[in-house]
């Protein structure tokens, strides 16, 4: 068992200079797993900056106390030889081979009943020593030779047997180490999500099993004949690098699909290789010199491994990683379907976005109505959502465009686009052209939404006046939907800011479930499904498989996000919190039924104006959110925010109009777009 520092013997550390630490050392320390901890805490006191000052300030004071020095070199060899190294070399810093969730469990568990320690183990004693998050920032500033000089200082008082058994025994576990780790890197080769990134996993050997023969082959002419040519072995790690590198693009790329169990295990490969890296540089050090440096880094990598180790925030962002670059570049994907470059995608962009204007108009009818049938809240609350989502699956299924989903969609292409900037292969005025794009295709796709979906309450509420007689809204409706689109009489714009979270969201789910279609390989199990195969001819099946695999991602995340509008006021009303949703097309329409009951011009020129503020929130909420996301996860930003204004200026002085319209000229290039 390791006996671990209390608070007293932390503050008397605190206080004490190095003269007095090294006399604590052999007089209140007698096990070097605590000495380790005490020397540690003692450097880590001070901060980060101090730290190499301070192990300076050691040196020298062990060097003023040879009897001391002895006394803690003995201590620290008699530990060494008893020391099981292999296990810390074969964990410390790498991934569990056994999965995200049983680690993350693992940590949850061991947090709040840790598990005994063992000084014999090296994990167990370099945790205890660095056990505060910030230990990798101290350590940082310290440098191997300082380390080096610590050795050397507790290994002068030690024989040469006693130093000949340490290196034999260090040398014996770095070996065994070796070749586990390529075993484990050899045995990946045919895991079921990596064959599927890769089939010719299946026809070739993979660089993982070459690596495997060369260590054995390094190992064995070593203890041989005495000779130690790791230059292929190094050839080999380069080449998996390049194939973990391939499987990576290939699970983020669109079309594969990635998982987090994915991402672990290529995140575990690259850790494993960087450890193998590691190994050898210590196991084929040209000198005893060399190889006590490099020995050394390696336990520095440990030491800083093990600083925060239980912490599970950090393993689960480096997983998650990989697929969340999966999910926006499929999100991505869509959004190159919401930007629109010439005028002809510009016309089709209003065509569609005007046909989901009449069915929401139909939406907001629908609702109103559902509100007037006196049912529970909760019962209310099911059929709003139903209304909003399968109306949204619908839009989607005819084709047409709710303006307020392209922010979610268009950012993640832009962030695309930013990353080709970052590696030179885009200028900023190119991203100035995409953010006019952008707003143009918005712009548009708003109006057409407003536009129609106001003109078709209007009319339905003209024509069920004249035929049937009836009012669709009376006024105290009419007055309620007036005062919920005023952000001087409501919260409208707080609440604008509401739906647009939910409509980021849904590019997000979007991106989850096209990637997760890719990663099931939906449109061939749709195919080969023995229920199907029973029901339908395979040419109908081959139909349904590929529309679903393509629109699987739309479909969720419309119905999912009509569900989130729905259910947003009712959780406000349980909770007492304010919160509600206002939707750009669902206002408008609620502005055209509530118009035709005596509403004077001002009023409702006054009234569109909340709209479009309205949909403003929507639409830059949504699209900041979105694009904040698409940068992190490709690991980019807008470096150079300056250089993009001027570009975005020159280019709105140059074409004002372009900001509404697109210029000629790019209608001549054509075969740039897509509509939606």
């Amino acid at each position: 068992m390791i006996k671990t520092l209390n608070a007293r013997q932390r503050r008397r550390i605190t206080r004490m200079d190095a003269d007095t630490l090294v006399t604590a050392l052999t007089q209140e320390y007698p096990a070097f797993a605590e000495m380790l901890a005490a020397v540690a805490h003692w450097l880590r006191c001070a901060g980060a900056d101090s730290a190499a000052l301070r192990l300076d300030l050691l040196l020298q004071a062990l060097e003023k106390q040879p009897q001391a020095a002895a006394f803690v070199g003995g201590v620290f060899h008699d530990w060494l030889q008893q020391l099981r190294l292999y296990p810390a070399l074969v964990s410390i810093g790498l991934f569990s081979r056994h999965g995200l969730v049983r680690e993350i469990r693992t940590r949850v568990y061991d947090r709040f009943n840790p598990p005994p320690q063992s000084a014999q183990h090296l994990q167990d004693v370099l945790a205890a020593a660095f056990d505060d998050e910030h230990d990798g920032e101290w350590l940082a500033q310290t440098d191997a030779a300082q380390w080096a000089a610590l050795y050397n200082l507790l290994s002068r008082a030690a024989g040469e047997e006693q130093l000949r058994l340490s290196h034999q025994h260090l040398q014996a576990d770095v070996r065994y180490a070796l070749e586990m780790l390529s075993v484990w890197v050899a045995a990946e080769e045919l895991d079921p999500d990596l064959v599927r990134l890769d089939t010719r996993l299946l026809d070739v050997d993979s660089p993982f099993v070459a690596l495997k023969r060369e260590i054995s082959r390094l190992l064995r002419e070593e203890h041989e004949e005495g000779a130690e040519d790791d230059a292929h072995a190094r050839v080999m790690i380069d080449q998996c690098y390049q194939h973990i590198a391939h499987l990576r693009r290939r699970g983020i790329g669109v079309g594969s699909g990635s998982s987090v169990a994915v991402a672990h295990l290529l995140q575990r490969l690259e850790q494993t290789l960087q450890r193998l890296e590691a190994l050898l540089d210590v196991y084929t050090a040209d000198s005893a010199a060399q190889k006590q440096l490099r020995a050394i880094g390696l336990c520095g990598q440990l030491a800083r491994a093990c600083a925060g180790s239980d912490r599970i925030a950090p393993l689960w962002r480096d997983s998650v990683k990989m697929m969340s670059q999966s999910i926006t570049q499929n999100t991505s994907r869509h959004g190159e379907h919401y930007i629109t470059r010439d005028r002809r995608a510009f016309w089709r962009m209003f065509a569609s976005a005007s046909g989901a204007g009449v069915v929401v108009a139909l939406m907001a009818l629908n609702k109103i109505y559902i509100g007037t049938l006196g049912l529970g809240m909760g019962l209310t609350t099911l059929l709003s959502s139903l209304n909003y989502g399968l109306g949204f699956v619908l839009v989607h299924m005819l084709h047409f465009t709710i303006a307020s989903k392209q922010p979610a969609m268009t950012a993640a292409s832009f962030a695309a686009e930013v990353r080709r900037n970052e590696k030179g292969r885009a200028q900023s005025s190119k991203l100035a052209s995409l953010l006019l794009d952008v707003h143009r295709t918005q712009s548009i796709a708003v109006a057409g939404n407003v536009l129609w979906a106001i003109v078709v309450a209007v009319l339905l509420s003209v024509l069920a006046a004249q035929v049937w007689g009836v009012a669709l809204v009376d006024q105290g409706t009419a007055d309620y939907l007036v005062k919920a689109n005023s952000p001087i009489a409501g919260l409208s714009l707080y609440y604008a800011a509401i739906a647009a979270v939910w409509l980021f969201c849904s590019g997000i789910i979007a991106g989850f479930f096209d990637n997760r279609a890719d990663y099931l390989q939906l449109d061939l199990r749709i195919q080969s499904h023995p229920v199907l195969a029973r029901l339908l001819r395979p040419a109908t099946r081959k139909r349904l498989g590929q529309y679903l695999h393509a629109n699987y991602g739309s479909l969720a995340s419309n119905f999912i996000f009509g569900v989130l509008l729905g259910v947003t006021g009712y959780i406000g009303y349980l909770t007492g919190l304010p919160l509600d949703i206002r939707h750009v097309a669902f206002s408008a329409a609620n502005l055209g039924y509530a118009s035709v009951l005596g509403m004077g011009v001002f009023e409702f020129v006054l009234n569109l104006l909340f709209v479009l503020m309205i949909g403003l929130v929507n639409l830059w909420v949504s699209f900041a959110l979105a694009l904040t996301v698409a940068l992190r996860a490709r690991d980019t930003r807008l470096s150079s925010l300056s250089s993009l204004y001027d570009s975005l200026k020159a280019q709105i002085k140059e074409r004002p109009w372009g900001l509404v319209y697109p210029p000629k000229e790019e209608a001549e290039e054509g075969g740039k777009s897509s509509s939606g």
